[in-house]
């Protein structure tokens, strides 16, 4: 793995899909949330929203040991990266993939800070990321539910991921039995920073879902603060699916 990527203190720029209105949409958006998108990001999805912990609780759902090597999609400025560093140590190693530069070079300055330099950053579309084969876990945090093409990710880097490797989303949904209404609001506060207009429509926590399901053995599926998020994880491996509810 570590020769597939350029060196840690490098953005990798990969070959994106071209892009559609949802796309350019998503990298001005984020473009122009960036500098401040650290701070601005505990508002998300609303004020006191339990987003660290939540973080640190798909983490941990990883199994990391001291030495794996994890693929952060969609890693934004690398608010996971240390949660990440702190299990799998300075021999363990980080793939941060987004598609926005600007918070790549967010990303690189929180390296540069910590000293990390077993970080590398790739510039790229998560629908068209070329997995590198063999990775111990993948990560996906507030993110995936974004990318129209999220089952075809999920399938991606199944594929790519060692014998046992794990594959863990963290992502926001709306809850069962929402009345119409309360969903079109929520939209309304969710766009800003998700800016996808058919968020709802789309329901990409079920195709999420049924892509771990069909890829994946011992898939969990946890709903998170009363509906309003969910955990899942699976392992590549032969192995029978369980699905169970929390709160």
């Amino acid at each position: 793995m570590a020769q597939f990527y350029r060196e840690a203190s490098e953005i990798e720029e990969r070959t994106v899909t071209q892009l559609d209105p949802t796309r350019e949409h998503l990298i001005e958006t984020y473009r122009k949330k960036a500098k401040h998108y650290d701070i601005t990001c505990r508002l998300y999805p609303a004020p006191g929203y339990p987003q660290r912990v939540q973080r640190l609780r798909a983490v941990q759902a990883l199994g990391l040991r001291a030495g794996d090597s994890v693929i952060d999609i969609a890693c934004g400025t690398g608010l996971n990266f240390p949660l990440i560093e702190e299990v799998i140590g300075p021999d363990g190693r980080i793939v941060g993939v987004d598609l926005t530069d600007a918070m790549l070079a967010r990303a690189q300055e929180r390296m540069e800070t910590n000293g990390w330099s077993n970080i590398s950053l790739v510039q790229a579309d998560a629908a068209a990321f070329d997995f590198p084969t063999g990775v111990d876990a993948i990560l996906s945090t507030y993110a995936l539910s974004q990318v129209p093409e999220c089952a075809d990710v999920i399938a991606n880097g199944a594929a790519a991921l060692s014998g046992g490797g794990r594959w863990v989303v963290l992502d926001l949904k709306v809850p069962g039995n929402t009345p119409g209404w309360l969903a079109q609001l929520g939209t309304a506060i969710v766009r800003p920073f998700a800016s996808i207009d058919e968020w709802i429509n789309r329901r990409p926590w079920d195709a999420i879902r049924a892509a771990m399901q069909e890829e994946l053995a011992d898939l969990s599926w946890t709903e998170l603060f009363f509906g309003t998020a969910f955990l899942a994880a699976g392992s590549r491996g032969p192995g029978a699916f369980g699905v169970d509810a929390g709160s």
